[in-house]
């Protein structure tokens, strides 16, 4: 009797060479840690990602959807069953007295917003310095200097397994960086978005952005990590709960709770996730023994722990 084929195998019949095996994914993460993935496989366009995505529920394999690689951390050990890599980019600009921009999920949010601005069209400033995907934007409620997808959503075409549907903003259920997606209370994979912009002075847009940018960078610390490690309490500052828990420049090997923004992990070199991890672990114990305030993690874990 022939013995079924491993997913991974039906993903090659459909996609060729564009399956690998044993894929480092730490260049692949803004944090640059992480061990391999067991199976990867590139998406260049929304319509290959729905047919990789419909290949992968055919099969009943497990996946993970890594787009800019930021708020996330891999574990040491890698990522089990399959790593779909969105580099979905392509984008397409509406004129007119209500100006939007249509865009895949893997285009790059900063680069858009950069797009937006050479165009004169306002709306996308706080997103000049957000890392990741459109699609982890849209995913994750992502939002900066008073802004966020809520604002901007005009729909956002998403596959289910019951097939490709129009989502608006209200039906995303947008919270403080969440989403039906994220809660878990709905399965599916963004392939594109319509975001909605304004007719604007291509000066002022570009200033605007400008002093966003240094504003990110004079409270942001440098080097890699993973954007905020937790989500703000409400009322409150995730990095102002653990600077007053005394954890600011703590380090575990080489991974630091930065010294500059308390929410801030970052990796000084080769750092292992599991320090990472010990980290989190620590703030989240001594900001609650010495608080009563529970660190809900911003970041996402991938792979085995």
């Amino acid at each position: 009797m022939t013995s079924p084929a491993r997913p991974v195998e039906v993903l090659r019949l459909h996609f060729g060479a564009a399956v690998q095996e044993n894929v480092p994914l730490a260049p692949l993460t803004s944090a640059r840690i992480g061990g391999a993935a067991d199976a990867l496989i590139s998406a260049n366009s929304a319509d290959e990602l729905a047919a990789i995505m419909e290949v992968i529920w055919s099969q009943g394999a497990s996946y993970t959807l890594l787009g800019g690689g930021s708020n996330v951390l891999v574990s040491d050990k890698g990522a089990r069953g399959i790593i779909v890599l969105n580099r979905a980019k392509a984008l397409r600009f509406e004129d007119g007295e209500a100006p939007a921009v249509w865009c895949e999920s893997g285009a790059v949010f900063s680069n858009l917003a950069n797009r937006c601005a050479a165009k004169g069209l306002s709306g996308l400033e706080w997103a000049a310095a957000v890392p990741g995907t459109v699609g982890g934007a849209v995913y994750g409620n992502a939002g900066a200097f008073g802004g966020d997808m809520t604002q901007n959503l005009i729909w956002a075409e998403v596959l289910t397994r019951g097939g490709r549907k129009k989502m608006s903003a209200a039906d995303m259920r947008y919270s403080y960086r969440s989403s039906v997606f994220k809660s878990g209370a709905e399965r599916g994979v963004i392939l594109s978005a319509l975001l909605q912009l304004k007719n604007a002075d291509k000066e002022s847009v570009s200033a605007t952005m400008q002093t966003f940018r240094e504003r990110r960078k004079a409270t942001q610390p440098p080097g890699a990590s993973m954007g905020s490690m937790f989500k703000n309490p409400a009322g409150d500052y995730a990095g102002r709960l653990i600077e007053a828990a005394g954890l600011k420049g703590t380090r575990i090997g080489n991974a630091e709770i930065s010294a500059v923004h308390a929410n801030f992990f970052i990796n000084h070199g080769e750092t292992k996730a599991r320090d990472i991890r010990s980290l989190i672990e620590l703030a989240q114990k001594t900001v609650y023994e010495k608080f009563g305030i529970s660190l809900e993690l911003e970041v996402e874990l991938i792979g085995d722990w």
